[in-house]
């Protein structure tokens, strides 16, 4: 929670702006240091403004509404690396969104792990009004992290955030297991 900070530096006295006959006068310049007392911490918020938009600099309770601007839905188990990571991703997570390597990309900042995708997904058209709907099968997308301590990551987690990024009929299923993380190597699906 944000609190009120004491003695914030005058960058600004409004003392010493005033035309000269006032800046002689004893008692303006004790009312306006007064007012730059008060105004003192608006000053410092603005002028470090864009810090509480970058996700690397924000402070972490900010996290969170970063997170609410760029679509994502923060999950109380990320660390605050991972959040201004993914936040960090967002424009070019949300481009990709919905395709596999979208989807790896997302894991692999929640993870840290290499991620291998399988998607089984496909598209059928029928030429036919009215007829019968083609396959039973609703589809599956399966995810394969590769960590170096499989311990260390919460797969419920990991297949809450990929259900939020994949079509609501499709099963989920996410395998975290052990090996060294080398890099992205993507599942190729539809």
């Amino acid at each position: 929670m944000r609190t009120a900070s004491a003695d914030v530096p005058v960058r600004h006295p409004i003392g010493d702006r005033l035309p000269a006959i006032y800046a002689e006068n004893e008692f303006t310049q004790r009312f306006t240091a007064a007012l730059d007392e008060v105004i003192a911490p608006l000053f410092a918020v603005l002028d470090s403004s864009a810090d509480y938009f970058d996700p690397a600099l924000a402070a972490p309770d900010f996290l969170d509404w970063l997170c609410s601007w760029v679509a994502l839905e923060a999950d109380e188990g990320w660390a605050p690396r991972q959040r201004r990571d993914l936040i960090g991703a967002a424009v070019a997570m949300h481009r990709r969104r919905g395709t596999v390597d979208g989807l790896a990309r997302q894991v692999e900042l929640l993870t840290g792990g290499t991620v291998e995708v399988t998607d089984t997904g496909g598209c059928v058209a029928n030429a036919e009004h009215g007829g019968p709907l083609p396959g039973t099968d609703p589809g599956q997308v399966l995810v394969v992290v590769r960590v170096a301590d499989p311990a260390a990551v919460d797969p419920a987690a990991v297949r809450a955030s990929v259900a939020e990024s994949v079509p609501v009929h499709l099963r989920v299923t996410v395998e975290v297991v052990g090996g060294a993380p080398a890099g992205n190597t993507n599942g190729s699906g539809t």
